[in-house]
C-alpha cells in the first residue's frame, strides 16, 4: 500500500488536487503494480511563512512572490 504525503502551498482548488490524485494513482498503479484503492495520497498545506528556500522564507522571497501572492493572497511580507 503506497502513502504519498503532499507538502504544497496552501491555495490550490479542489480540481487542481483532484487532478493530482489522478495522475499519481494512475502512476502507483503502472509503475508500482498498486492496487488503486490501496494507493494512499495527503496533503499538507504549509503557509509561505513556515517554509524557507536558501535561507530566505518564502513569503519574503521575492522570486516567489508572484506564486505566493496568487496562492495564498492573505500572507504578506
Amino acid at each position: 500500500m503506497p502513502n504519498f504525503t503532499v507538502q504544497l502551498l496552501a491555495g490550490r482548488d479542489i480540481n487542481q488536487r483532484r487532478a493530482f490524485v489522478q495522475d499519481v494513482t494512475e502512476s502507483a498503479v503502472l509503475t508500482l503494480g498498486a492496487r488503486r484503492g490501496d494507493v494512499r495520497i495527503v496533503f499538507e498545506e504549509i503557509t509561505p511563512d513556515i517554509v524557507a528556500n536558501g535561507g530566505v522564507l518564502a513569503s519574503e522571497d521575492q522570486s516567489r512572490a508572484e506564486v505566493v501572492n496568487r496562492l495564498v493572497p492573505a500572507v504578506t511580507a
